[in-house]
């Protein structure tokens, strides 16, 4: 079976690409506000805090870290050691990451934000997850990665093509995208806490 987890800020366009997924035998993983707003759209979804058998911090402060989340997305299948490891620890292979980042960018924009309220909002889990997945993705191709709703349309164009499958050139262009966007990330919390504290 194949797996998407499924982690967003964005919820735009994701009822269009849930059904898709669905379509073509994923199951979904997913967390927090995401898997609430994947069971008011009718589908159903395993809770990454039951499937890691760890709550969630309170205030979502840490969800995704957890090895059988970074295992299943990074675990190479043609390596037996791997497969190994993954069985024994019932790691399940997650084959697609949907997940765009908290809105730092936005939030520091606004007038007066204070500094608490902009380090609440750098994205941990969601950068470690995108950077994992296109590392995977390079390193075994079996890991498709999406990091904007814009996208959406492009996947789903792909699995409706290849019977529920994405290409490899697809995959290369959203690793791109996917580094693109964690290093944009971290370059906005660089820059404002560079003018915040006045040095560089």
């Amino acid at each position: 079976m194949k797996r998407a987890l499924i982690s967003v800020y964005d919820k735009t366009g994701l009822e269009r690409l849930l059904k898709v997924l669905v379509k073509y035998g994923f199951e979904l993983i997913s967390s927090g506000g995401t898997a609430k707003r994947i069971r008011e759209l009718g589908y159903k979804v395993l809770e990454i805090s039951e499937y890691t058998g760890y709550p969630e911090m309170p205030d979502g402060l840490v969800k995704t870290l957890h090895p059988k989340v970074h295992g299943g997305i990074l675990g190479d299948l043609s390596n037996p050691h791997h497969r190994e490891y993954m069985e024994r620890l019932e790691i399940k292979p997650i084959d697609l990451i949907v997940a765009n980042l908290y809105p730092f960018e936005k939030v520091v924009s606004k007038k007066g934000v204070s500094l608490r309220e902009a380090v609440e909002n750098i994205d941990i889990g969601g950068p470690a997850m995108i950077r994992a997945a296109a590392k995977a993705s390079l390193l075994n191709e079996r890991v498709t990665v999406v990091v904007d709703p814009k996208q959406y349309d492009l996947i789903i164009e792909e699995l409706e093509k290849n019977n529920g499958e994405v290409s490899l050139d697809i995959k290369r262009r959203l690793t791109v995208e996917a580094f693109i966007k964690t290093w944009k990330y971290d370059e906005a919390i660089k820059e404002y806490l560079i003018k915040k504290f006045g040095f560089r």
